[in-house]
């Protein structure tokens, strides 16, 4: 009796190993896709099937495997130092939208693998920054911001295509300099604007000369000998003085 118990329970055990190898083994048979994703059979290493659409995609289990190539928009983002044309060195942010084209998936997948972001996308950024703000002043890198932008997507685009990798969007989101140039920039604004208030307070100056010499002149055109001697008369008492003229004070005015 004690013998067919053991029996009975080493059957429950292999039947339950049984019954769980062939589960594990009939959901390993499947594996899904999803949306922006395209699918590699691999079978012992060897792409034997490629562009594998979305949805539940049958392989043989430990024998064939498939990989997931993302073929949406990624972003990659990094920091990096450069030289521009008059040797200041910029420390560079970076961020790159790109993504896979679908058709080259297995060719990146067998020439670069899945980690093509630290083999190709990486270096090819770093290399492309370099190049061109090597061409422009760290003044002109500043100013010129989206033509440099610009420059480096068509470098890095020119690096990564034979890839089948597609370079949708290249931003440099922020610029460092070393703290020498810095404060050299600070002190060329601080020189600029204390040079434009001074300009716009002699040009203030000039305007307001100009306006007392208009007056003045107006005012000689307006003051004839008769516009004096009536002012004179208006203001005058009556009296004349005795140490002045005498009495002939108003032929001074041909008023006689």
């Amino acid at each position: 009796m004690k013998n067919l118990r053991v029996r009975d329970f080493k059957k429950i055990i292999i039947c339950s190993v049984i019954g769980l190898f062939v589960l594990i083994t009939l959901f390993s048979s499947f594996q899904t896709i999803r949306s922006g994703e395209v699918g590699l059979k691999v079978r012992f290493g060897k792409i034997v099937s490629k562009g594998l659409n979305e949805g539940l995609n049958l392989k043989i289990p430990y024998i064939e495997d498939i990989v997931v190539v993302n073929i949406k928009v990624q972003k990659i983002e990094l920091t990096t130092e450069s030289s521009s044309k008059d040797l200041q060195t910029i420390q560079t942010d970076i961020a790159v939208n790109y993504r896979i084209e679908s058709d080259k998936a297995a060719s990146l997948y067998k020439t670069v693998g899945n980690n093509y972001e630290s083999t190709v996308l990486d270096p090819a950024i770093k290399e492309s920054i370099k190049a061109t703000i090597a061409k422009y002043t760290a003044a002109e890198v500043i100013t010129e911001r989206s033509e440099v932008s610009a420059k480096c997507m068509e470098e890095l685009q020119a690096k990564v295509q034979k890839y089948g990798i597609v370079i949708d969007n290249f931003n440099i989101t922020n610029l460092s300099f070393s703290d020498e140039y810095t404060r050299a920039i600070e002190e060329k604004q601080v020189a600029e604007q204390k040079l434009s208030k001074a300009k716009l307070e002699a040009e203030a100056k000039l305007v307001e000369a100009e306006a007392t010499k208009k007056a003045n002149d107006l005012m000689r055109q307006s003051l004839t000998d008769n516009l004096i001697a009536k002012q004179f008369i208006e203001k005058w008492d009556g009296k004349l003085p005795s140490t002045y003229a005498g009495e002939n004070i108003l032929g001074l005015f041909n008023l006689k």
